[in-house]
């Protein structure tokens, strides 16, 4: 599309296979004529999705918004698969080379993800806190900021806790296991590691919850699918948790203490539905009005001035939702200085010392 930040794709063919194969956070799409004697060469190509990037599959001619690279089919009606990302986060790249700087997939590349991570404890980055290092791609490839908190969540870890302090334990553990049962058969061993998983175990095991459910999870067309992923959700921006901003300026949920590392500040709970509570008519009069009066301000209220319809036509359809209450205030509060009724009749002796005290006024500011 004319606003997609991606390089244009080099590649032409009038039939072509696309295949694809993901690592971690990324995906690579390969571009493969069908004819054999073609002289196109394969093209790669590999994605990141940022935080709202996803293919689709839809009609040519219902192309959704944000559509910014799409690949037509020939059948009639012809489909279009496009890469759809409203946000602009996701890219994509020529090529077919994984960033260098990301390590072992936690999914499709688990016991190489998990020797990654045991085998380099001394290294610097595990000093932070463990809900930042599960967002280090470089270690975890894969995991975001809802799978470390469901993550996390499930095994009772606080997420400001020290992340070599929880990964050593589990160091330590594999080798006590080895130690008093080398014997153990690998269904036994895994049939342990169901029923005790570990740290890193969780972070192959619960991405693999959400690919298995995927297409009831995770399909933004049907409201109830978006309903049935937040019925999976235990942790993540689920009512009654706590919140707090890690030093990446992430937002982590968590329950119970958030750990010896947290940043300054109490956490946030997540706030549960309010019950609905009445409010004052914006529209009853103030105490101690006249019925004449509150007439009058009525009737200014009802016919505002056009520079305030002006105004108000021009706010957003989502914002007119919750202004009733401040327009209203606002007339009202010009309908105040409507014309003032007519002074009742004050008698003369009255009149008259009200000019004297006026005149010696007069005399006492105009004195040096």
């Amino acid at each position: 599309s004319a606003v997609g930040r991606g390089p244009e794709v080099p590649f032409r063919s009038e039939a072509y296979r696309i295949s694809a194969i993901a690592r971690g956070k990324e995906l690579r799409l390969t571009l493969s004529a069908l004819d054999p004697a073609a002289a196109t060469p394969p093209q790669d190509l590999v994605f990141r999705f940022g935080m709202s990037g996803s293919f689709r599959l839809c009609p040519a001619a219902e192309l959704p918004r944000h559509a910014h690279l799409r690949f037509f089919t020939r059948e009639s009606p012809p489909r279009a698969l496009c890469f759809v990302d409203p946000r602009r986060f996701g890219s994509w790249r020529l090529g077919d080379a994984w960033q260098p700087e990301r390590g072992p997939c936690v999914v499709s590349e688990y016991q190489a993800f998990r020797g990654n991570v045991l085998k380099n404890l001394d290294d610097r980055a595990f000093d932070k806190p463990i809900c930042e290092v599960l967002l280090n791609q470089k270690y975890f490839n894969g995991i975001g900021n809802y799978l470390r908190a469901e993550i996390l969540y499930r095994l009772k870890i606080p997420p400001f806790e020290k992340a070599r302090t929880v990964l050593e334990a589990l160091k330590d553990q594999e080798q006590e296991r080895r130690k008093k049962d080398p014997s153990l058969t690998l269904s036994k061993k895994v049939k342990l590691r169901q029923e005790n998983p570990d740290l890193l175990e969780l972070c192959h095991t619960v991405p693999m919850e959400v690919i298995m459910a995927e297409k009831q999870l995770f399909d933004p067309e049907h409201s109830d699918n978006y309903a049935a992923f937040k019925n999976w959700l235990r942790c993540y921006l689920v009512p009654g948790m706590s919140s707090l901003r890690d030093r990446s300026g992430r937002t982590i949920w968590f329950q119970g203490e958030p750990g010896p590392m947290a940043p300054k500040g109490e956490p946030r709970k997540t706030p549960r539905k309010k019950s609905p509570q009445l409010k004052a008519d914006p529209e009853a009069p103030p105490p101690k009005v006249t019925p004449r009066a509150s007439k009058r301000r009525r009737r200014a209220a009802a016919t505002p001035p056009k520079s305030e319809e002006k105004e108000e036509g021009e706010e957003g359809e989502e914002e007119e939702a919750d202004r009733p209450r401040k327009g209203r205030a606002r007339r009202r509060g010009k309908a105040t200085a409507a014309p003032a009724l007519p002074e009742p009749e004050v008698p003369l002796s009255i009149r008259r010392s009200r000019r004297t005290s006026a005149r010696r006024g007069k005399g006492e500011t105009g004195s040096p």
